[in-house]
């Protein structure tokens, strides 16, 4: 499986290093296309997080639109744009495709491949669910980076691990991860 990881100016860092890790945890994922925006690079650095490295990670400016994620005929499973501005999302909704990350979530929706969007804003403004709705109808999963407390979580990173699960989940990636059973 070929993963592309879009990184945006959006906080929340801790998110995509979680993800990357667990992507790479995985044996499935053969490839990681990773695409980290300026924004998104200030964003990692202000919070202090750093990406992983691997020789499964291939990294791509998002300025370059000749890259291979640019193209359908490259033939990516899954993009997971963690976390996602909603300056990134009204872009990708509209159709802009300025950057690379933008061209690439709309190969994805172009060839119904999936697309997860891992938004973190809070509150959302009526253009924000209306982006948010226009990329739901064109097929993209919108994920907000809402963790959940069933599983008692003792710490942030494993609080933020039980939305990094279900984007993994969502991308159609089979690993171990909680799950409630109620009482």
């Amino acid at each position: 499986m070929k993963v592309i990881v879009a990184v945006t100016g959006a906080s929340g860092a801790i998110y995509a290093r979680q993800c990357i890790e667990q992507l790479l945890a995985a044996e499935q994922v053969e490839q990681i296309a990773l695409i980290v925006s300026d924004k998104g690079c200030e964003v990692l650095r202000y919070e202090g997080v750093e990406l992983p490295e691997s020789e499964k990670i291939v990294r791509y400016d998002n300025d370059d639109m000749f890259s291979p994620v640019a193209s359908g005929s490259a033939a990516w499973d899954a993009m997971i744009i963690i976390p996602a501005s909603m300056g990134s999302v009204g872009r990708i909704a509209a159709g802009v495709s300025l950057s690379l990350i933008e061209r690439a979530a709309d190969v994805m929706l172009k060839e119904r491949r999936r697309l997860i969007v891992v938004v973190r804003e809070t509150p959302y403004s009526l253009i924000h669910l209306r982006n948010m709705t226009t990329l739901t109808e064109a097929g993209a999963t919108i994920l907000p980076a809402s963790p959940s407390f069933y599983s008692h979580p003792e710490s942030i990173s494993q609080a933020t691990m039980s939305v990094v699960e279900r984007v993994i989940e969502h991308a159609g990636i089979k690993m171990p991860h909680y799950s409630f059973s109620g009482r």
